[in-house]
């Protein structure tokens, strides 16, 4: 389903949900940490999700081990680097990868400048060994509240640019927009775009609030939004794009299944939605799999999904030019 004439984009990808399972092992037995199992395949259903989670927060457990393993700098430039030579595996032209420092940082008591910087330095030796191009976006993890994300903005600053854009992710129900309304203000005079979890778990109101107060150019899931018709139509009339991810919802119970979601309604409507992965690692699958699993069981046409496609690439953090350059390399 994927059209190969086309360049393969990604903009909604964990890097601290893409770590391989093989690595948790591995890095795991090397630091003597007590893993709940010693081979692959038993320790796949404690890492990885093998059936519908009750909610977000639920899904969320999943990482425990993953970021467990984090336990200095060189297993976080590890993961990075890795993560670049995945996405050359499944043929991605162009990946934005988001993190959590403070996230990452927080299980072991890691410094989370460093994390970013360790991040950073993954990336760059990924991009140059695989031939994939790629662009950061920091989280500010809205489960720990206002003040960490002061410390976690600061931190990204660290290395504002080598970061494209600002996001906010973790607990949409306790920890609304407009509370980091100035946190979004100054990523945004940093020259940093920005990209919202929002209508995920809340309702349209969450995805207004992620628009008006933090200026969102695009939104992560949105999958709400057709409960109020006039978000649809601004989301149209701004040209805002939709990260859907659709294996995750339906994984965190957004959606009872594939055929539920609204990706379909999005694409009909004209809106710009993208398939996405989310947190692969945990969901256990890649792109390709959106794309030739999940997006047809969701009613997708063959042409909605080169839609998807195109859309990816028109909503990027991408220059004109970076966006041409891709085009005329797939040519």
């Amino acid at each position: 389903m994927i059209d190969k004439t086309f360049p393969l984009v990604e903009l909604h990808r964990h890097l601290d949900g893409n770590m391989r399972l093989e690595t948790v092992l591995e890095l795991g037995l090397h630091y003597g940490l007590p893993l709940p199992a010693a081979d692959l395949q038993s320790l796949r259903p404690f890492v990885q999700v093998t059936e519908p989670k009750p909610s977000l927060m639920a899904f969320l457990e999943k990482f425990h081990w993953p970021i467990a393993i984090l336990k200095d700098m060189d297993a976080v430039r590890r993961i990075a680097y890795e993560n670049m030579e995945d996405a050359a595996r499944e043929g991605i032209a162009y990946i934005e990868l988001r993190f959590s420092p403070w996230f990452m940082a927080e299980a072991n008591h890691l410094d989370p400048a460093g994390v970013v910087e360790a991040v950073v330095d993954g990336v760059q030796a990924g991009e140059r060994d695989f031939g994939v191009k790629a662009n950061l976006i920091g989280i500010l993890s809205r489960t720990y509240g206002v003040d960490i994300a002061w410390k976690e903005l600061d931190a990204l600053l660290t290395q504002k640019d080598h970061l494209v854009a600002l996001d906010l992710a973790g607990d949409e129900s306790n920890y609304p927009a407009q509370l980091f309304t100035g946190h979004f203000a100054k990523g945004r005079d940093a020259g940093w775009q920005v990209t919202v979890h929002a209508g995920e778990v809340m309702g349209p109101e969450s995805v207004w609030s992620a628009l008006h107060h933090l200026k969102a150019e695009r939104i992560g899931h949105a999958t709400r939004s057709f409960e109020d018709p006039a978000l649809i139509d601004y989301l149209l009339e701004h040209h805002i794009g939709v990260e859907v991810s659709l294996t995750s919802n339906v994984q965190t119970s957004v959606v009872t299944d594939y055929a539920a979601h609204p990706l379909r309604q999005f694409l009909e409507r004209g809106v710009l939605a993208t398939l996405n992965t989310d947190d692969p690692g945990i969901s256990g699958i890649d792109l390709h799999h959106e794309y030739e699993t999940a997006a047809p069981a969701a009613g997708l046409s063959p042409e909605m999904i080169r839609q998807a496609q195109r859309n990816a690439l028109e909503t990027a953090f991408l220059s004109p030019n970076e966006k041409q350059s891709l085009l005329n390399h797939r040519k």
